[in-house]
């Protein structure tokens, strides 16, 4: 389409009166602008994808077939064209194609596990070349993988079935049900490091796991104190297989008893998020189901499009199993983000169009990295921390603890601790808000 007619509607070469061979393309014949040697974008698109995939063979293999298909049928190929031109990741795929062994998540997690890997395994999933799996239990386990080995023998009897029995197991549990997230990834990690860590201690006080007592516990406990809320799951596993003797464990605090919000702060940042157009979409929307839902940032990137829905009733989204009404601006905003979801990459632009997440991240078919939200909304002067602790105290104030569970997503015992949290601490925080 070259032209526009007086009502608007598009126009080819021919009805422009421009139908001669030079405007048609070389080899489909085609009207239409000419891209390169001739040929209109499609064709040339085409063509480069056929040469970056058929590495040393005469045509594209049988198990990159469905990734040409995918990128020679991008809606717009222009991006895709600049993309093979200029990305690594087309590159590194090219250099994949051309190995004689067919692309496995295997051989993937063989390669530095940098940017461009992820990026390139994302778009063979997102083609269907390979799988889909949770990434996060991949990351669990390629890290596993790679500590062991570093191990001296002796931790290494010791943290290996500790990791691989208990830890990763329970992982695997949980990703089958599609419970498996960043974060929690990023917890098991932290509790084998911190096995890690103690091991490495009492082998510098040429101390043995076996002969441990209270008393040489407590001590490691007030040297690491930052260490505290991790080393539990290591002692009662140890403690259960009797490793070392019974040992007692600090109860617990909650590091966040004094990390509130004010009232004129709260309810501050929420206008702002529902009402202020000069800040992005996006941190709009993460602000707003924060400080209205007390939502983790990790839960909030992994909303998929289909949990929310407009009737005559309003807008809602469903949270964990039970929708939930939306203000009205902030179901706006979600339902903008839905038809209009802001990318980063061409490529991406492209091939994920449909992307099943709210916030469609860097990578094909994955959601916004949880850091880089938290460094966003740190930047929009949007904190995170104080802002979902107010939220749940303003919730468990006005709902029972058990619609709490049911809409936020949080276990029953979390939200009747909650509960009990804010009927013994918060009295003078309740008269404010009166």
């Amino acid at each position: 389409m070259i032209g526009r007619a007086v009502d608007g509607s598009d126009l080819c070469a021919t009805c422009c009166g421009r139908d001669d061979p030079g405007a048609r393309c070389g080899r489909c014949d085609q009207p239409g602008d000419l891209f390169d040697d001739g040929q209109c974008p499609r064709c040339v698109l085409g063509g480069r994808v056929r040469d970056l995939l058929s590495g040393d063979h005469d045509a594209v293999p049988d198990h990159l077939q469905a990734m040409a298909d995918a990128l020679t049928s991008a809606v717009n190929p222009y991006p895709v064209l600049g993309w093979l031109r200029r990305s690594p990741s087309a590159k590194a795929l090219a250099q994949l194609a051309g190995r004689a062994e067919p692309l496995t998540h295997e051989l993937l997690d063989a390669l530095p596990q940098g940017t461009t890997t992820r990026h390139v395994r994302s778009l063979l999933v997102v083609a269907g070349v390979l799988p889909e799996r949770n990434e996060h239990l991949a990351r669990l386990e390629q890290w596993l993988t790679s500590k062991l080995p570093a191990l001296p023998g002796h931790q290494a009897m010791v943290i290996r079935p500790f990791a691989e029995w208990h830890v990763v197991r329970d992982a695997r549990r949980r990703a089958a049900r599609d419970r498996y997230s960043y974060g929690a990834a990023s917890g098991d990690i932290n509790d084998i490091q911190a096995a890690i860590r103690f091991l490495t201690w009492l082998d510098e006080r040429e101390q043995q796991l076996g002969s441990l007592g209270q008393a040489e516990f407590d001590l490691w406990l007030t040297s690491y104190p930052t260490q505290q809320g991790v080393i539990g799951s290591f002692i009662r596993w140890a403690a259960a297989r009797r490793l070392t003797s019974p040992l007692e464990l600090p109860k617990r605090g909650r590091p966040f008893a004094m990390n509130f919000q004010t009232a004129d702060e709260y309810d501050q940042q929420l206008r702002r998020c529902l009402n202020d157009t000069t800040l992005p979409r996006e941190v709009r929307i993460i602000g707003a189901l924060v400080r209205l839902y007390a939502l983790p940032v990790t839960k909030i990137i992994e909303i998929t499009t289909d949990r929310f829905h407009q009737d005559g009733t309003g807008a809602y989204l469903t949270i964990d199993r039970h929708p939930v009404l939306l203000p009205p601006r902030l179901g706006q905003l979600i339902k903008e983000q839905i038809a209009q979801p802001r990318t980063t990459t061409r490529v991406r632009r492209a091939l994920d169009e449909a992307s099943p997440y709210l916030l469609p991240g860097k990578f094909p078919h994955r959601p916004r990295n949880p850091h880089g939200v938290g460094n966003l909304l740190k930047q929009y002067d949007l904190p995170v921390l104080s802002a979902r602790n107010t939220a749940m105290i303003e919730a468990v104030t006005t709902l029972p603890p058990i619609v709490i569970a049911d809409l936020f997503g949080i276990s029953p015992s979390t939200a009747e601790t909650w509960a009990k949290y804010a009927n013994d601490s918060w009295t003078h925080y309740l008269a404010a808000r009166e």
